[in-house]
């Protein structure tokens, strides 16, 4: 289908700005540029800024409690986009203010080791962590340590579908449902339809998406780790049920729909949506994006009904 009206303004507005390419800047540069038109903020219950122990430095998280008051709630620990190398916990602020409306849980959003400071594994480290140390000690955080699923969005994403893989291998910690929003699944796959026809011109571009994979890793043989790219895993079966939202015009699409057969392929419950018309990030834009806000009342309705099973 054609691009969405809304989408095209944003578009529009980003190709007017004239903003260099992301590629071209250094770190600190594109983190400084990186601002998403924020909407409304949504009140929640409460908000708290922490760290939580790693092992390597303690890591910030934020923690966002429902309006309603429960003795304890379950929780979605999500990771942010970014590349692996921009983004934060501010960035995405809105993102899990929303979803812990609609799902009516506890969001602990991990701010993760940046690249390229901090080059693979350190965010897969920090993330998988964050989820430990808050299955291990759910009291601190009122949460129900049966009821805790793991998100993302982008390399977000990515890092939520490793971590799961990782709970699964490691058998600990437990984690009930995933939450993958237009995540990278194959970083040194090959040029799919998607990634050659949303090259240029759609936000993410393929230059921006090579910088980002060259700050983040440290060799060439780091593409083909499973740590890197999920979709390398040979073993998917019994892991939990996952919700898979993709944009069509993503370069990220393709990898991200085949990552959600490969799991349904393997048993698991997975619901893959793509979202017409519209473009990588585009539920960071729900504020002029109003597919973005379907999106994310979908995947709060979808995460509330994961855990009530």
């Amino acid at each position: 289908m054609t691009l969405d009206p809304q989408t095209k303004f944003v578009l529009d507005q980003l190709a007017a700005a004239g903003a260099p390419p992301m590629e071209t800047l250094n770190p600190e540069q594109a983190r400084a540029a990186f601002i998403m038109p924020l909407g409304e903020i949504q009140p929640v219950g409460k908000v708290e800024d922490r760290t939580v122990p790693g092992p390597e430095s303690d890591i910030p998280v934020r923690i966002y409690y429902p309006k309603e008051i429960q003795e304890t709630y379950p929780a979605l620990v999500f990771f942010h986009g970014g590349g692996w190398v921009i983004g934060n916990i501010d960035s995405h602020d809105d993102i899990c203010r929303a979803l812990t409306n609609h799902a009516n849980c506890v969001t602990i959003s991990v701010d993760y080791r940046l690249a390229p400071e901090h080059k693979f594994p350190a965010a897969v480290i920090d993330s998988y962590a964050a989820v430990q140390y808050v299955y291990d000690h759910a009291e601190e955080f009122q949460v129900d340590r049966n009821r805790i699923a793991v998100g993302g969005d982008s390399a977000g994403g990515n890092l939520a579908a490793v971590v799961t893989n990782l709970s699964k291998d490691r058998k600990a910690p437990e984690i009930c449902f995933q939450l993958l929003l237009y995540p990278s699944t194959n970083v040194g796959g090959g040029a799919t339809v998607s990634m050659r026809e949303n090259s240029e011109g759609y936000f993410l571009t393929k230059g921006t998406m090579e910088w980002f994979r060259d700050c983040y890793l440290n060799s060439e043989e780091d593409k083909q780790n499973p740590l890197v790219s999920p979709y390398l895993y040979e073993e998917v079966n019994g892991l939990p049920p996952a919700l898979v939202i993709t944009a069509e015009y993503d370069p990220l699409r393709d990898e991200g729909e085949a990552y959600a057969k490969k799991l349904a392929d393997a048993g698991v419950e997975v619901e893959a949506i793509r979202y017409g018309g519209t473009i990588h990030g585009f539920m960071s834009m729900s504020a002029v994006i109003y597919q973005g806000k379907e999106a994310l009342e979908k995947a709060g309705s979808t995460l509330k009904s994961a855990f009530s099973k």
